[in-house]
């Protein structure tokens, strides 16, 4: 049955610098030093003083100006731990999602029996056979495996996003059974495309990808 929905729907249907220049002026070396951030302020008069002590002034500065912490590192050190935090809570939420998913062994089952009827009612469509479709899904939404399968989705669903599509197939399948039992094939094709869909962006949603068999 492994990927038998796919195949049934398929049948129905993104700093800090530093210069130091050096010049001569009537045969006297001086070096002009200028340290400080790239920035809209003005910056401060260079500082012309001799050769040997201008290299150590500017280096000096420089040493000092590239220790002290820019706005630019502040910055980018705030966004370090808030895409941390970031990563500890999204990890937490898939931990504890996780253990409600190991925990209901009962409502994947309900599930997979849910796969395996939609893609027998995909299957019997294709056919015309609306006798089948409606043996499989039965006379109402109030059916006993329909119930059991709102109960699966009322414990796996936490996002509003999922709770959207748990609406959304729901819709559908009740636009399929009302469908099937009318025997109109076009609409039956559009219920049946509609609640496949919003079964697999819940499964996605909900993080049950792969534990299903058939999507």
């Amino acid at each position: 049955m492994a990927r038998a929905l796919g195949h049934a729907v398929a049948a129905v249907t993104t700093k800090i610098s530093g210069n130091a220049r050096t010049s001569a002026d009537a045969g006297t070396s001086v070096v002009l030093c200028i340290v400080g951030e790239r920035g809209p302020a003005t910056p401060a008069p260079p500082l012309l003083v001799g050769r040997r002590e201008g290299l150590s002034a500017c280096f000096t500065a420089l040493t000092l100006s590239l220790a002290s912490p820019s706005l630019a590192a502040i910055l980018e050190a705030d966004d370090d731990e808030e895409l941390l935090e970031k990563v500890k809570i999204d990890r937490k939420k898939r931990l504890q999602r996780q253990g409600v998913i190991s925990s209901s062994a009962k409502e994947t089952g309900y599930l997979q029996e849910l796969v395996y009827k939609l893609s027998k009612v995909g299957k019997a469509i294709e056919n015309n056979d609306f006798s089948e479709a409606s043996s499989v899904l039965g006379p109402s939404t109030r059916a006993d495996w329909i119930q059991n399968v709102n109960l699966a989705f009322t414990k796996l669903t936490s996002s509003p996003e999922a709770k959207n599509e748990v609406d959304a197939f729901n819709s559908s399948l009740a636009s399929l059974i009302s469908s099937v039992d009318k025997h109109d094939i076009e609409s039956s094709k559009s219920a049946f495309v509609l609640s496949a869909s919003a079964l697999e962006k819940w499964v996605e949603s909900t993080g049950l990808v792969g534990l299903l068999k058939g999507l």
